[in-house]
């Protein structure tokens, strides 16, 4: 299993019916770290959603954080094509939307190609309940601030999405 150190944790600041704190796990061989906390950047819903290929809203990835949709191509693929259109992170969450406990472990593929910007993996329903939310509202992205040190907010402050417990 996972060990506390190994989640990663982000923050909805808008949409506001989304501002809750989200875990993600990092990939496990390949990626780059959070040398940075972004307090504002943008989280934009790739398009296309698996994020295989060319972006039809690439420039909108260009120094903000990609959310793409698992399922399609290797998770170092997408974390590729987000990098090359400029993102400084990718996101990726599970395509089983209903997913709301289980952390799949992201890992390196075959070609031998690498990737140097952060890779997380998100579960299925807080990716599914975060583009759902843009889509409802009309946005194009969501802000967030990343990482969010959990340490130093007490148990009972740390605004964790609803769903997390049913």
């Amino acid at each position: 299993g996972l060990r506390i150190h190994e989640y990663l944790y982000f923050q909805v600041l808008s949409p506001g019916d989304i501002r809750y704190i989200f875990t993600a796990t990092p990939a496990k061989d390949f990626g780059g770290v959070f040398n940075t906390r972004y307090d504002q950047i943008h989280l934009v819903p790739a398009d296309p959603p698996e994020a295989c290929g060319e972006l039809n809203n690439g420039v909108f990835i260009q120094d903000q954080i990609a959310l793409v949709e698992r399922g399609g191509c290797s998770f170092l693929s997408k974390t590729r094509v987000i990098q090359e259109h400029g993102g400084r992170a990718v996101i990726i969450a599970d395509n089983a939307y209903d997913n709301d406990s289980f952390y799949i472990e992201m890992i390196q593929d075959s070609t031998r190609q690498t990737a140097d910007i952060p890779a997380l993996f998100l579960l299925g329903r807080d990716g599914y309940m975060i583009r759902r939310s843009l889509e409802q509202h009309g946005l194009p992205w969501a802000v967030i601030s990343i990482p969010v040190n959990v340490t130093s907010i007490p148990t009972y402050e740390m605004m964790q999405p609803p769903w997390t417990f049913w």
